[in-house]
């Protein structure tokens, strides 16, 4: 084989990450099961992703804004029920919501069926915000509604209370 032979040949990157339909990391909250496809050692943490599992009848966290982060949600199969301040939309599958920084938001799932997103986080911050709450729920505190807004203002996030 030639020089310019080896050097065509696909070289393996080790900077590369593939994470197969069983692997990533596992975070159960309650009635939601959520697998880390990426939590941002892959891209300079850039990005992070996850695939969630939301259970029939699974309420969401508070309404909320985010501060230095984007949140994207792509409805895989069910509907999920975002609120964006007093405006509801049911996002079916196949439905895109972006979340820019300090827009308040929350979801749920209302329906008889589980519902499954993929989400993104631009950057990775939020992240460790569910391994937190993961943490929290193993130590047997119950992850309270101010449980969630004291976790949640460790990560650039508050709840939106003017529209509670």
């Amino acid at each position: 084989m030639t020089e310019k032979e080896k050097t065509s040949e696909p070289q393996a990157d080790p900077a590369v990450s593939v994470v197969g339909p069983h692997d990533g990391e596992t975070i159960v909250l309650g009635t939601t099961r959520m697998r880390v496809l990426e939590d941002g050692s892959h891209t300079g943490h850039r990005l992070a992703i996850a695939e969630s599992v939301l259970a029939p009848h699974t309420q969401g966290p508070p309404q909320h804004r985010h501060g230095q982060h984007d949140e994207g949600f792509y409805v895989l199969s069910g509907t999920v029920r975002f609120t964006v301040g007093d405006e509801d939309y049911d996002a079916a599958a196949g439905t895109l919501v972006m979340v820019p920084p300090g827009t308040p938001h929350t979801f749920a799932n209302l329906t008889d069926q589980p519902a499954v997103m993929l989400s993104t986080f631009t950057p990775d911050l939020y992240v460790q915000y569910f391994r937190d709450l993961q943490e929290l729920l193993a130590s047997g505190q119950p992850l309270t509604p101010q449980a969630n807004i004291d976790t949640m203002s460790r990560y650039a996030t508050q709840p939106a209370t003017d529209l509670a």
